[in-house]
């Protein structure tokens, strides 16, 4: 990892009230995975994942975090749309973190072995619903590169309607940012137990 792990003890005053609002967050919302620094470990309390770098630069990761809660606490689409946007997202850019984190979620949600191995693997299952079928289809065709096809987009709409549709592609996003904290820094992936 590049960045050190900041225990709690070190934050300075301008991280420490960001640290407080993405560990309050992160509890209600991202109880599947390992997110914080367990008890006993060196860095006792420190954030993991994402939340790390992001707490090093407060000003920019304040801004992310904003954008993650929004995404996050003021869903629209359903569960399993979500996680298959995401997990398409994290398998693309082969990110570990993400992927280990929405695995463990969708493990949560009792999605399919099978289905989480294809979608990791960069194929389409079989056994989607026509909303998962869609969520899957935005996901891959963005990060994928250029213009989303008009009918994927008219679909997307016609289904989830414009603030659904909306809220796809900024998913998609959203996790592209995620991706690239994540590779970029060279996040690891905690122990699974």
């Amino acid at each position: 990892m590049r960045l050190p792990l900041i225990k709690p003890a070190d934050l300075t005053d301008v991280q420490k009230p960001l640290y407080d609002d993405m560990k309050k967050g992160i509890g209600s919302n991202f109880n599947a995975f390992l997110t914080v620094a367990p008890e006993g470990a060196a860095e006792a309390g420190a954030l993991m994942g994402p939340w790390n770098p992001w707490l090093h630069e407060p000003r920019i990761g304040g801004a992310v975090w904003e954008l993650t809660k929004a995404m996050t606490m003021e869903a629209s689409l359903p569960d399993p749309v979500r996680q298959i946007v995401i997990l398409v997202t994290g398998a693309h850019f082969n990110a570990a973190y993400e992927i280990y984190a929405h695995v463990a979620v969708a493990e949560k949600e009792k999605m399919s072995p099978e289905r989480i191995a294809t979608l990791l693997s960069g194929s389409r299952p079989g056994d989607l619903t026509k909303e998962e079928g869609i969520g899957y289809d935005i996901a891959f065709a963005l990060v994928n590169g250029g213009i989303l096809p008009e009918p994927i987009y008219r679909l997307a709409v016609a289904t989830f309607g414009q603030h659904g549709a909306n809220e796809l592609i900024y998913l998609v996003g959203l996790y592209c940012l995620v991706s690239m904290t994540l590779n970029g820094f060279n996040v690891p992936v905690p122990e699974r137990e």
